[in-house]
């Protein structure tokens, strides 16, 4: 059993003795530290938007967090089986005071958790959510009165509501997208995104529509992420040649990979770079990723002759550098597209309905379209560590012998980035574990794996 509590959210595996795994009386807890640290902030707001992706366990985790929320006075607006970008727009477009996430994202089947939104319909800031989990370690909170116990409603439009903003966007085509007849597979691993991604294709006016395990049972026919090993199914249904894209989402719909006509990935860190260099096209301006995310974003973004600039991991870092840059476009490497015009969060039905009106201009297969932007791999490796090894003194030092070399840039906002002129290497240190995640990327996988473990073997050399 597992139970992770972080500046995150709280997430864990279902079952267990308290504190051992994501049970109701943790869920009561967390939640209700939550409600209290909106009741301090938003004042007489207490409103709160509710929705949930299709995990088996996602309708007991609701129940939970619907009824503590009306326990601390909140009312409750139950959005039902929805995106984490379609929560997002509902608290916003409620007025509420907060949100509730009911997802674990990409993890297994027998995962979930509690994503927390502020009053803008974005994640708590670091410093929000520590004040979240210390006054749910203090058990600083107290519940309504019974004249004073909140509301509950349901209301299942907002992912129509949704699917009318996405349309509404104004680099969204949509008679560009139904001249061109496409031809569209979508893989959604029974979770919510076989519930939108039909609504939003059909309005958009795909010709033809084919789903793959799209039931919203939360019964995950493979594994959710959406990376090129759990992916054989929609590749072998692309490869027949019947298809001109397919798209895949992970079970709370802000990841987005495309399958090319042929059957071959994309590559998820090119769904930010293409749907980047569509805006860029018809709005110049600047862009935005974290730090390990490809580079071929900053050779997009300077080809507009704009600014690039790289932000730390996590999407509440990201949205915090494209505003401070004022970038047009941003996102992370692993398929999370956010476009301000619609809103500040990864967003895959904004990515897959930018992306099909970039393809219906262009006139071009998926795979030439792929083949025009720089060739970049990415290598995935870790440091495994002993739990008393001081990580932090280790990425001190990689940073102190890279600094000042000729022509190689370092980055410690988070970790340590070395910057070469024609690869990078991030080292970051896990929050849940004794280890240094190591990323790195070049033109060819082979020079990205080689000076991947170049830096490793330097960090092994310290221990």
């Amino acid at each position: 059993m597992s139970l992770i509590k972080s500046i995150s959210g709280i997430r864990g595996t279902i079952g267990g003795a308290v504190g051992e795994g994501l049970n109701p009386l943790d869920i009561v807890k967390f939640t209700s530290a939550y409600a209290t640290f909106i009741k301090r902030t938003c004042g007489e707001n207490k409103k709160i938007v509710v929705g949930r992706d299709a995990r088996i366990s996602g309708e007991m985790v609701k129940n939970v967090v619907c009824g503590t929320l009306m326990g601390m006075g909140f009312d409750v607006v139950n959005i039902g089986l929805a995106s984490t970008p379609t929560t997002e727009l509902a608290v916003t477009m409620e007025g509420a005071a907060g949100g509730i996430i009911i997802t674990a994202s990409h993890n297994p089947r027998h995962w979930n958790a509690l994503k927390l939104l502020n009053n803008d319909g974005e994640f708590l800031n670091a410093s929000e959510a520590g004040e979240v989990l210390r006054i749910a370690e203090a058990e600083d909170f107290s519940f309504a009165e019974v004249d004073c116990l909140g509301h509950y409603r349901e209301d299942n439009s907002f992912n129509q509501r949704h699917v009318e903003l996405v349309l509404g966007l104004d680099l969204v085509d949509v008679e560009a997208i139904r001249n061109a007849h496409f031809r569209v597979a979508f893989d959604s691993v029974n979770s919510v995104g076989g519930v939108i991604l039909p609504m939003l294709l059909q309005q958009l006016g795909v010709e033809k529509i084919t789903p793959l395990y799209a039931d919203p049972t939360g019964d995950f026919q493979h594994n959710p992420e959406p990376l090129e090993k759990n992916l054989s199914d929609i590749m072998s249904l692309m490869s027949k040649g019947e298809h001109d894209v397919a798209f895949v989402v992970d079970p709370d719909v802000d990841r987005l990979a495309f399958i090319q006509e042929d059957g071959k990935m994309y590559g998820e860190e090119y769904t930010l770079v293409t749907v980047a260099d569509y805006i860029l096209k018809h709005t110049p301006g600047n862009t935005c990723s974290n730090l390990s995310s490809t580079r071929a974003l900053r050779d997009v973004t300077e080809k507009y002759g704009k600014q690039y600039n790289a932000a730390a991991v996590g999407e509440v870092n990201v949205v915090a550098k494209m505003k401070e840059t004022g970038a047009v476009i941003g996102g992370e490497g692993n398929g999370g597209v956010i476009y301000p015009a619609a809103h500040y969060g990864r967003d895959a039905l904004v990515g897959i309905a930018l992306f099909l009106s970039h393809l219906a201009h262009e006139g071009k297969s998926v795979s030439q379209l792929r083949k025009s932007y720089p060739e970049y791999h990415i290598a995935k490796n870790r440091i495994d560590l002993e739990p008393t090894t001081d990580v932090d003194a280790i990425l001190l030092k990689v940073k102190e012998m890279y600094s000042g070399q000729a022509g190689v840039a370092v980055n410690d906002i988070d970790g340590v980035k070395i910057d070469f002129p024609d690869k990078w290497v991030h080292l970051r240190k896990s929050n849940t574990e004794p280890i240094i995640r190591v990323y790195s990327e070049a033109q060819t996988a082979q020079a990205a794996d080689q000076i991947g473990k170049e830096i490793m073997n330097v960090v092994y050399s310290m221990k």
